[in-house]
């Protein structure tokens, strides 16, 4: 039986004709017959002759037909992970025209997989004693963005750290009820450009599957992830076991001494895995290990999986070492055992005698580390892009140094050297390598959404969503996000909120979750204006409170007072002023480590234990003096009274009595309010005065302009705030 496959799409015969449907029948046909000569038709279970010769016949004829048709769609996705369907859900809810290529049958076939003893490491808490769903998303790492409340992955399990499995069910899900548009069982196995000027970015992508299918679209977004595994070579590489495809059965290293190539979570989760039932495990890599609670990056070696740290410390046998994977040499012996050496004492050997005639570091020197011989040696290294789909036309290039398994991208996630092809999820992670959560599900999420909000702007002139508000909204309007916004918190020193103020100053624009690194390009990639200045909100860790080599533990880490403020080590809040936007080469020339130029003023909100940032006088209180110094306004609120006596007595009014009571957009005047600012010493209860002196006030001697001379109004003065309480 041959599986059916939708070609919904539309159909380009040729360069310059008009695109056309593909009728669905016709396309139920294609889909339905093999594209081998072979195919044929069955007969009892078997092909019949005739049968075979018309189907080979027909096979040939609708091969070379589609050899010179494209499907088209707008957006080709290339992937159906996590970050591929996050892709979708976006495209799909704007009415865009796309297509998810996906190579399995279902989609997060990477789950389906691995990790291989099934315990992912991204934490789902189901309970934060908060209702605020985009809060509680802050400590869900699990879950897409979506409008359904169903598709949160705390119904998933509830597990604090859940299985894989689980995962799987859910991206199915995430799929399936909200219908998006994923092609199963397609693998893209080639891509190549084709010039056009009547395209978005002159050129069109120009995808082939596994059965020669050919599709064409404006633009690519690839989400495959990193799946292919790291290897390096060296002689006797042939004996080592892949992370991949080793036994994940403890009971099949029972009593066996393990070497682990690697210093990762897969190392240590497979060394996790059988550490009960082994002799001893070494592990051997080229850098020292990161723990994540130091280096507060999330892919550096998690709690959950390092028990061999604590056998290693407490004299149980297991050990950690360092040195190049490169120059090492395996070598086996008669009885199976894998003896390592150095791969320059191989390199003049005669490589026909045995293995007795091969030096060994213990013949030299008899404390080497790795005298011992061990039963099995396992590759777990981690994986890398897969480059070997593209074209030389794309100039997909890797990275450098520790970056070279991605791909280069820019800072808006299109790749450097082709304009429309962008590259989103783990893929994506050089962006933030080792820094932020760009690499995970957590991260991604919100720098898809990014992604689709260029895309909206640059093709379909759909400006970056904002919302405009008062002036004197701004204290909270920052306030509110830094509280609750999972994208800037997750995505710390790489997604800002942006506020653009207006030529009068008396209102701003807010906008969400921007790419910092390209805030020179922000009129350009939104369609907004910043013709005043303006306030960049991002999430920062202490300049000196990351690293491998850092004690985050230290007595007195933790800073409580406002005034010291940008000494904080802790995640929190900073505000980035310029009075003009940065250029190009201004980013460029910015500070090492600083995700922005120098600002015009920069604010931090001091570090909290509870990432609470609602204090009056420690959080509110400066960030709101910050802002209005910045500004040269006054942002407080004030009363009815206070609004009236400015009216008097200062030359400009601030934003809070423009905006209202100037605009008799306050309190109705009505006989209460009279009697209030009577009681409060505003107004003279006029009820109760003779303004003659031995007349009643009802009475109309004298004239208006005597009374007015002949009578003062005494107006007691305000107070003086005495302290920061009273001042908010």
């Amino acid at each position: 039986m041959v599986q059916v496959r939708p070609l919904a799409g539309r159909v380009r015969p040729a360069r310059g004709e008009p695109a056309r449907k593909v009728p669905p029948r016709v396309a139920s046909r294609v889909a339905a017959t093999p594209r081998t000569p072979l195919g044929g038709g069955v007969e009892g279970g078997r092909p019949g002759p005739a049968m075979a010769v018309c189907g080979t016949l027909l096979g040939l004829a609708l091969y070379a037909a589609l050899g010179a048709a494209f499907l088209y769609h707008d957006y080709c996705i290339i992937g159906a992970g996590p970050s591929g369907l996050q892709a979708a859900y976006f495209l799909q809810r704007a009415g865009r025209d796309y297509v998810v290529f996906e190579r399995s049958h279902a989609p997060g076939s990477f789950f389906a997989l691995y990790p291989r003893h099934r315990k992912l490491i991204s934490i789902n808490k189901r309970y934060t004693g908060k209702s605020n769903s985009e809060f509680n998303l802050r400590h869900d790492w699990n879950s897409l963005l979506s409008h359904d409340r169903r598709l949160l992955f705390r119904r998933y399990s509830r597990d604090f750290f859940p299985d894989a499995d689980a995962m799987v069910r859910y991206l199915e899900d995430f799929a399936s009820l909200l219908q998006l548009r994923v092609q199963y069982n397609t693998a893209i196995i080639h891509v190549t450009l084709e010039k056009d000027e009547r395209a978005w970015n002159g050129h069109y992508f120009l995808l082939t599957d596994q059965d020669r299918q050919n599709y064409k679209c404006s633009s690519l977004l690839v989400a495959t992830g990193t799946w292919v595994p790291n290897v390096v070579n060296f002689p006797g590489s042939e004996y080592v076991e892949g992370y991949e495809t080793v036994s994940i059965n403890p009971e099949d290293f029972a009593g066996q001494t393990v070497l682990i190539l690697g210093r990762g979570n897969s190392a240590f989760e497979t060394a996790e895995n059988i550490l009960g039932v082994t002799n001893f495990i070494h592990m051997v890599s080229r850098s020292r290990v990161r723990l994540s609670w130091a280096t507060h990056y999330v892919g550096d070696l998690r709690a959950i999986n390092n028990g061999l740290l604590d056998t290693y410390q407490l004299k149980s046998l297991d050990g950690l070492l360092e040195g190049d994977l490169e120059d090492l040499a395996i070598v086996k012996d008669k009885k199976g055992k894998l003896h390592i050496t150095l791969r320059f004492y191989l390199e003049n050997r005669n490589t026909s005698a045995g293995i007795d005639s091969i030096t060994l570091p213990q013949d030299e020197l008899d404390n080497f580390a790795t005298r011992a011989p061990y039963d099995r040696v396992i590759r777990c290294l981690g994986w890398k892009f897969d480059f070997s789909i593209y074209n030389r036309s794309l100039r997909m290039m890797p990275g450098k140094g520790n970056k070279k398994k991605y791909p280069q991208i820019k800072p808006s996630y299109e790749s450097r050297s082709t304009q429309g092809l962008f590259v989103l999820g783990t893929a994506s992670h050089s962006i933030d390598f080792r820094k932020s959560a760009g690499g995970f599900i957590h991260g991604f999420r919100y720098t898809t959404r990014a992604v689709h909000r260029l895309l909206e702007n640059r093709h379909h002139s759909v400006p970056w969503p904002s919302t405009v508000y008062p002036v004197t909204q701004l204290a909270n309007s920052i306030i509110k996000r830094v509280n609750e916004a999972s994208g800037l918190y997750q995505m710390f020193s790489v997604l800002a909120d942006i506020i653009l103020l207006r030529e009068n100053g008396t209102a701003f624009e807010y906008l969400e979750e921007y790419p910092v690194g390209v805030l020179a390009e922000l009129e350009m990639q939104t369609g907004r204006k910043a013709p005043s200045g303006l306030f960049v909100i991002i999430m920062e860790y202490g300049r000196n409170f990351s690293g491998a080599d850092k004690d985050v533990f230290y007595y007195n880490r933790a800073v409580g007072e406002a005034q010291h403020a940008w000494q904080s080590n802790f995640l929190h809040p900073v505000i980035y002023y310029y009075k003009r936007l940065p250029t190009e080469h201004e980013m460029r020339l910015r500070p090492p480590d600083w995700p922005l130029p120098r600002p015009d003023a920069v604010h931090h909100i001091v570090e909290d234990f509870l990432t609470d940032w609602t204090a009056p006088n420690a959080h509110i209180l400066p960030l709101r003096r910050f802002l209005e110094n910045c500004l040269g306004t006054d942002l407080r609120n004030f009363f009815a009274e206070s609004c009236f006596l400015f009216a008097f007595t200062r030359q400009k009014l601030p934003p809070f009595c423009r905006q209202g009571y100037a605009r008799a957009q306050g309190l109705v005047g009505s006989e209460g309010l009279r009697r209030h600012a009577a009681e409060a010493g505003l107004l003279e209860d006029y009820t109760l005065t003779d303004f003659s002196g031995d007349r009643p006030p009802g009475s109309q001697g004298g004239s208006q302009d005597e009374l007015l001379r002949d009578h003062v109004i005494a107006v007691p003065p305000l107070q003086h705030l005495v302290n920061a309480k009273d001042e908010l």
